[in-house]
């Protein structure tokens, strides 16, 4: 037993070595792609080079440099593109750096605004997202349903002591956990606690699962949470009720009642006031809107999909909370 503990120790010394030398060599390998496109954007843009030039250029390196690989015409243009798309943006520069060019073309090509491509490469480096699980955040339009979620609940976000703006969303996409159109909650439930790692995928990984029907006692009843999770950033618990149907005023009652008992009876004095989460089936945004405004408890009303959303229409939603926030601005 104690040699395999030596054992996996040495093992871990290597593994920590691989991944230093990976990051080393990442970064380097970005910051020559950064200077390629610095230096063909100046090139194109005093009209020295054109298309034709890029592509003589691709087959000398190819010649020159045969054991070079990804400096195609089109790979030297998206070095190009990658300069002129965070030129402009300093306080980036030392984040580009820390993730892969694969992610790069990823973000640059799929995402539209600056403010975009900047959530985008912040959380690959906070959640550690591979290429694949980019791809899935971008075409499931995770900004946009963090930023909804943020213009929903700024009241509630002055309240409480910790930040959490961009860590709820307004919509939770849970295609991974391949649930049928009809559903019963206890499916869902249990669907999540067996593919929690698919799940965290979503919510994120600052979330640490706690347990599903999560005993409570009060007074002489016994109750229980759907879900119980730990965030470790916002140094809280978070109860998650899941509802099958569409939101209803009634349904905040039962997650209040929990969050109460939370804060009472599990807290610690070190922990911040418990949130809640009811996730449901779909929502009205009017009426939860009303039934959140006079309640007292830090509580968030989301909705799931289980298959992936309409992009456009998100992208389409919060455009309009941009152009009515600007109009306000202006008046």
């Amino acid at each position: 037993m104690k040699l395999q503990s030596q054992f996996t120790y040495v093992s871990g010394l290597i593994v920590a070595a691989k991944q230093r030398a990976f990051q080393a060599v990442n970064q380097e390998l970005v910051t020559l792609y950064w200077t390629i496109g610095e230096y063909l954007h100046q090139q194109v843009s005093s009209n020295a080079w054109g298309k034709a030039v890029i592509k003589e250029l691709a087959a000398f390196i190819a010649q020159t440099e045969p054991n070079s690989k990804g400096f195609s015409a089109q790979n030297l243009w998206r070095m190009k593109q990658f300069y002129e798309t965070y030129k402009d943006e300093p306080k980036l520069s030392a984040l580009l750096r820390e993730i892969p060019w694969t992610h790069h073309t990823l973000i640059f090509s799929a995402c539209k605004s600056p403010e975009e491509k900047a959530f985008y490469l912040h959380y690959t480096v906070k959640e550690r997202w591979s290429s694949r699980e980019l791809e899935r955040q971008i075409n499931t339009a995770t900004y946009e349903r963090v930023m909804l979620s943020n213009s929903k609940t700024a009241s509630l976000a002055t309240a409480l002591p910790q930040d959490i703006s961009n860590v709820f969303k307004d919509t939770y996409v849970l295609e991974l956990l391949h649930l049928p159109d009809t559903h019963a909650e206890k499916d869902l439930k249990h669907q999540i606690s067996r593919n929690i790692s698919q799940f965290l995928l979503e919510f994120g990984r600052d979330f640490a699962f706690m347990g599903e029907e999560y005993p409570l006692q009060v007074g002489t009843q016994d109750f229980a949470i759907d879900l119980l999770f730990y965030h470790r950033k916002l140094t809280c618990l978070v109860a998650i009720e899941l509802k099958i149907e569409r939101f209803k005023p009634e349904h905040l009652g039962q997650l209040n009642f929990y969050l109460e008992a939370l804060d009472r009876d599990i807290k610690t004095a070190t922990e911040n006031p418990s949130i809640g989460i009811l996730l449901c089936k779909s929502k009205d945004d009017t009426v939860v809107e009303y039934a959140l405004s006079r309640s007292l408890s830090p509580t968030l009303v989301a909705d799931y999909e289980t298959k992936l959303p309409n992009k456009a229409l998100l992208q389409h939603k919060w455009e309009e909370i941009l152009q009515s926030l600007n109009v306000g601005e202006r008046d």
